[in-house]
């Protein structure tokens, strides 16, 4: 097979066609990189699954168009096997039709494509090789628009599973928030976090915790998400005559909010969501200035029953809401694999002279 289409003239003129496309391409590219190339990808890879079911051409195809490809653009990478592999399996599936609704496959797709060709190749090849459907590997897609991520952020997302994490806590946000702020804080929460502190002993209690967090404060606010800025650790509050203490406290650029966050290492209680309506209420009246929005309050447990979360936070005025937390030592067996090494842990912790004490 792979002689033969050398010699097919079919082969040929539809070379010859994708030789000038390329050329087109070449031009168009000093402009616009990144689009320009992965819609010729998008159209190839089209272009790869037609011929092999129409033309019947087999598996030899893309072996002998990389080589055609290769020898005819010498500067280009792109037409490896390897990465013509990845094209096919790219176009595959974004548009195979029984992962939708068949009247909207059309408009989904030129919907994805419009997307998937705005971030870099690299990053999609990521999303089509981790990610297990199209609905998934659009959440990346969308995010990392939105966020800008780079491809080691993005990878780093997807190994923690943050698509089934998102907006999964259990909060009272939707009844103590108006529609845009409420919509917006239940999808900033995650449920779990996950917490890469490998130097906590098991006999590690909430000030160890709390250490741990500060001192990789890097990744403790790369695993909040977007938005969230360090104020600060065992932040003063004055009320009466008596002197409290909040484990956490960030601002959120988004929200326009501080969100107050206090870690339990044990399982929920209800009187838990007490103590943080009293915090939140404190940092509304004292460092909350007109023009910022409500205070949030979040508990980051060990564990906690739904229900008796839903109990303890249905009559607090305040908005609160609760999620569990996995340390790196206890994760299930899918997340494992992608345990950072030590190197990258010294690179994300924060100098101990920044440190607060």
């Amino acid at each position: 097979m792979k002689l033969e289409l050398r010699h097919d003239q079919n082969y040929i003129k539809w070379l010859s066609a994708i030789k000038a496309r390329v050329r087109q391409a070449q031009l168009k590219a000093a402009v616009k990189v990144n689009t320009e190339l992965l819609m010729f990808y998008w159209e190839l890879g089209a272009d790869i699954v037609n011929k092999q079911s129409e033309a019947k051409w087999g598996d030899g195809l893309i072996d002998q168009l990389s080589k055609d490809l290769s020898s005819e653009f010498t500067d280009m990478k792109g037409f490896s096997r390897r990465n013509l592999m990845y094209v096919q399996k790219w176009y595959l599936f974004y548009s195979q039709k029984n992962t939708i609704v068949q009247q909207l496959v059309g408009q989904f797709v030129q919907q994805a494509v419009a997307q998937i060709t705005q971030i870099p190749w690299g990053h999609n090849i990521v999303i089509i090789t981790k990610c297990k459907n199209i609905k998934e590997a659009m959440f990346y897609v969308q995010n990392t628009l939105k966020h800008n991520w780079s491809r080691a952020v993005l990878v780093h997302q997807i190994e923690w599973g943050l698509f089934r994490r998102e907006g999964k806590a259990v909060s009272n946000f939707s009844r103590t928030l108006p529609a845009p702020q409420s919509d917006l804080a239940i999808q900033t929460l995650k449920d779990p976090y996950i917490f890469d502190l490998l130097s906590l002993t098991e006999q590690y209690n909430e000030k160890d915790l709390e250490n741990a967090l500060v001192g990789h404060i890097t990744k403790f606010l790369l695993e909040l998400g977007t938005g969230f800025a360090y104020v600060g650790r065992q932040v003063p509050l004055n009320v009466g005559k008596s002197d409290f203490y909040i484990d956490l406290l960030f601002y959120h650029l988004k929200l326009r909010c501080y969100v107050v966050i206090e870690l339990k290492t044990i399982a929920f209680q209800p009187e838990f969501a007490g103590k943080l309506n009293f915090y939140v209420t404190a940092v509304d009246r004292q460092l909350k200035s007109e023009s910022d929005r409500p205070t949030i309050g979040i508990i980051i447990c060990k564990t906690k029953d739904k229900v008796v979360v839903e109990y303890a936070l249905s009559d607090i005025k305040k908005p609160i809401g609760v999620s569990e937390y996995w340390l790196t030592q206890s994760l299930p067996k899918k997340f494992k694999s992608s345990l950072p090494s030590i190197k990258d842990i010294e690179a994300e912790l924060i100098g101990d002279g920044k440190k607060k004490k």
